[in-house]
């Protein structure tokens, strides 16, 4: 943090202390001591207007919001937060990733963020439970570190959401993928296909899960399960929002991903969308697609298409069920019937680089079948011209599509 911002911090408090209401400040009497103290300080520090309201921002976001987080959040253009530490903040703009220029006024004041983050969702972390998952009221996802597990302080990484959903037509306009392979995906919602969206970390997952639910039909309902709710599908009339729950201190009343898609069962759902499969729900989840719940959507990190259907598998055998490899591999071939791979180019672009379909496993192996694929055209002024191009492969399941009086 630069020391002029430091100095009047503490010469704000200084005078706060002197009021000795410190608590019960209000908004404007706490404006009026930051302009005072800013115009005093001027012979300290020569700054331009702009400076000082900047300065009035920051010091006012100390006092009454989470710091300096509350600043770079007031940035539109900043989709993700990375704190290492009290002074060491980074932000991503239009995907690049770059320092940003203030720290925390005190390393106190940023443990104090971070409990009150965590507060805010009923989510503890301290030196016992060091990790934790939390969102702020605006719908960003924040994860938390703190130490001894984070050796350089607390670390808080923030994913920023926009304001609105993000919908398939935006990301036509993005290039993301062309309209015909979104109507093709669109098809393949409306009409129950089982589609599971997997990426590397950053690469528009949620954000991409979100868009696909907009082809949902509104009369359905739809049971959405997460670590931290971040789905919004105001599309949905029957819709239920449910959220794991993290164990207390003495280790009881979690509720995980997978007792929640347990239960989503017994709910009458006429889909169930996990926000990100990551250990035994995904058996679960498997089980549900197999069992008449049609539509069924979720995502899940990898590096490829063939990857995400291996992980699929490693987190079948975290279930703890005894189930040979073939019987894993033939419900997985069962369940899923398509698959959506993204990723980001070079240039930092979010796209989609393939869609497939699970056709069948033959010889214990899966066949996948390349519908779209991203071809590469060319690079203009550092931005990749391309886009998704529809192969020969046809579609071979049909029969939910016959069943909704749908044909390609």
């Amino acid at each position: 943090m630069d020391e002029f911002r430091k100095l009047l911090y503490d010469r704000v408090v200084e005078r706060l202390e002197m009021l000795d209401v410190m608590r019960e400040v209000q908004d404007e009497e706490l404006f009026q001591v930051i302009d005072a103290v800013i115009l005093a300080s001027r012979t300290d520090r020569k700054c331009s207007f702009e400076e000082m309201i900047g300065y009035r921002k920051i010091l006012y976001a100390a006092f009454r919001r989470l710091d300096i987080l509350s600043v770079v959040l007031d940035d539109e253009e900043v989709s993700e937060v990375m704190v290492n530490g009290p002074e060491d903040l980074y932000v991503e703009r239009k995907g690049q990733i770059v320092p940003y220029e203030h720290g925390f006024t005190t390393p106190e004041k940023l443990m104090d963020v971070v409990q009150m983050i965590a507060a805010q969702v009923n989510r503890r972390v301290n030196e016992a439970s060091p990790m934790t998952d939390a969102r702020l009221p605006d719908g960003s996802r924040v994860n938390i570190v703190l130490p001894p597990v984070a050796l350089n302080g607390p670390i808080v990484t923030i994913r920023r959401f926009p304001n609105e959903p993000v919908s398939m037509g935006q990301l036509i306009e993005w290039q993301s993928l062309t309209r015909e392979a979104a109507d093709f995906l669109g098809l393949m919602v409306e009409c129950g296909m089982n589609i599971v969206v997997s990426g590397g970390t950053g690469s528009g997952k949620t954000t991409f899960l979100g868009a696909l639910a907009e082809f949902i039909p509104a009369d359905e309902r739809v049971i959405t399960i997460e670590d931290s709710v971040e789905l919004r599908l105001g599309n949905i009339r029957n819709l239920v929002r449910l959220e794991s729950r993290p164990a207390n201190l003495e280790g009881q009343y979690a509720v995980t991903i997978r007792d929640l898609v347990r239960n989503a069962l017994r709910m009458r759902p006429d889909r169930i969308v996990v926000g990100e499969i990551r250990g035994g729900e995904a058996l679960d989840m498997l089980q549900a697609m197999n069992t008449g719940h049609d539509g069924s959507m979720s995502t899940g990190h990898a590096n490829s298409a063939k990857d995400m259907l291996a992980r699929i598998e490693t987190m079948c055998l975290m279930a703890g069920v005894e189930l040979p490899l073939p019987a894993i591999r033939a419900q997985i071939a069962s369940g899923v019937d398509i698959l959506v791979h993204l990723g980001r180019l070079r240039d930092r672009s979010r796209r989609v680089l393939g869609i497939y379909e699970v056709a069948d496993l033959r010889d214990g192996e899966y066949v996948l079948r390349e519908l779209f694929v991203f071809k590469e055209e060319a690079e203009v002024n550092g931005r990749i011209i391309g886009g998704l191009v529809r192969t020969e492969n046809p579609l071979e399941r049909m029969e939910k599509l016959e069943s909704h009086g749908k044909s390609l």
